[in-house]
């Protein structure tokens, strides 16, 4: 009877792990549709890096194919924009993207206009934002919708450098 018991438990947590990784691939194909009207680029043609630093965050999109100068330009030149909508708290395009619930987004919407400085820069085959604040709760958001992003990217994304480690 154990044995039998265990192995109904086992496929019950299969069905219900498949069922997760079913839905998560599917949210992610959504998310790279809805993407696909917001950024130029061709998201199987690059990596968005999410950094969480302790004063915000670095995310970085790179170019798969440094020498595709058309992704660079494409990758830059979105990122340029966003960081100056993000600069004055609009996040509709993460919004249009990842959908209005997003971990973390209501947060970065609601602070006050200074509260987060959005930096932008080019870094070898395309760019990066960094994010800095100073409230912890804002910190925290930045941190939340990093790991919003790189769930929703999926293999297109990854985790960069730990810099919340403490030496």
């Amino acid at each position: 009877m154990r044995v039998i018991t265990n192995v109904a438990a086992a496929a019950i947590v299969g069905v219900i792990t498949g069922g997760l990784a079913l839905g998560q691939a599917q949210r992610q194909e959504e998310v790279a549709a809805r993407g696909a009207e917001v950024m130029p680029f061709r998201l199987s043609a690059t990596t968005h890096v999410f950094t969480k630093t302790p004063a915000g965050g670095l995310q970085q999109v790179v170019a798969k194919n440094p020498g595709d100068s058309e992704q660079v330009r494409l990758i830059r030149m979105h990122l340029e924009d966003i960081a100056t909508h993000f600069h004055q708290g609009d996040y509709s395009g993460p919004a249009q993207t990842h959908g209005e619930r997003m971990p973390g987004l209501a947060q970065l919407r609601a602070a006050k206009p200074g509260e987060i400085r959005v930096l932008y820069t080019d870094v070898a085959a395309g760019g990066q934002i960094e994010y800095l604040a100073q409230r912890p709760e804002l910190i925290a958001a930045i941190h939340e919708w990093f790991d919003a992003q790189l769930s929703d990217h999926g293999a297109d994304a990854m985790a960069g450098h730990d810099h919340m480690a403490h030496p």
